[in-house]
């Protein structure tokens, strides 16, 4: 048992994660079989299939509350991640905790944008490049100009993308300026971007200054989180200043993120 934590939250905590390491396993066995039987150009439509099960199962498992409001999430589904004009979509959201990973996943058809150290982490980055997750070092240009292209690509095969331009969590409703690294592929080929808000009525859901392990520890172990999502009206990328996209982009996040805080 960890130091400081009570029995009844170490209890919640083992019992949880067990739970969620379990689904997590028969889940992807479930994929691996549906995929070996399938065409293979259906691999992507199976994968957000059962990506999104997953991410919704491991939301319950957390007891994590979700109120999510807007365009197709309203009515209980899935956010497609391709648009009308067969372009993928670039769903940008604030950035709070590792809860939000799952939240995405849960509500959007999206390969998620992801700090580069944590592909070499046990079981986590194993799982993260079964997802099809992009790794970037948000230090290196060199970095940063590969996974611009491979989103590129994503995007121009109608798949959608998810990414916390902000570069990091962060505490409290306040929307940190953003990256211009996913604004810049949206204005090459067309893609909408999808405006996100997320909120947590628990603060102890943020990630603050602590170890990654400490944190899922602490949101693993609470009793019950209540969490909103506010997806907004896309946003057209048009053909005007990156630095112009990118700020209103920003502010349009921040009123979602007010939005969301008000559901809750």
């Amino acid at each position: 048992m960890t130091r400081g934590m009570d029995p009844t939250a170490w209890l919640r905590f083992t019992t949880r994660t067990s739970a969620c390491l379990t689904t997590t396993l028969s889940l992807w066995a479930c994929l691996d079989v549906e995929t070996a039987v399938c065409h293979p150009l259906t691999h992507e439509t199976l994968m957000h299939k059962w990506v999104g099960r997953w991410a919704r199962t491991v939301v319950r498992l957390l007891n994590v509350e979700l109120d999510a409001s807007g365009l197709h999430v309203g009515t209980g589904n899935a956010y497609p991640g391709r648009g009308a004009n067969e372009r993928g979509r670039v769903f940008v959201l604030n950035h709070r905790s590792a809860i939000d990973i799952f939240l995405t996943f849960a509500c959007t058809e999206s390969y998620l944008v992801s700090r580069h150290d944590l592909a070499s982490w046990p079981l986590v980055g194993s799982g993260a490049h079964r997802l099809g997750t992009l790794f970037v070092d948000r230090n290196s240009p060199r970095s940063g100009a590969s996974v611009l292209k491979q989103m590129t690509r994503k995007l121009q095969q109608g798949s959608g993308v998810a990414i916390f331009p902000e570069g990091t969590a962060f505490a409290g409703d306040e929307v940190r300026p953003f990256r211009p690294g996913a604004f810049r592929a949206a204005q090459r080929i067309g893609a909408e971007i999808i405006p996100v808000g997320i909120a947590y009525a628990d603060e102890a859901a943020y990630y603050g200054d602590e170890s990654f392990g400490a944190h899922v520890q602490r949101v693993a172990s609470l009793p019950r989180l209540k969490a909103a999502m506010v997806f907004g009206a896309p946003i057209e990328p048009g053909q005007g200043k990156l630095t112009e996209l990118r700020d209103h982009t920003r502010e349009v996040v921040q009123q979602l993120v007010h939005d969301a805080r008000a559901r809750l």
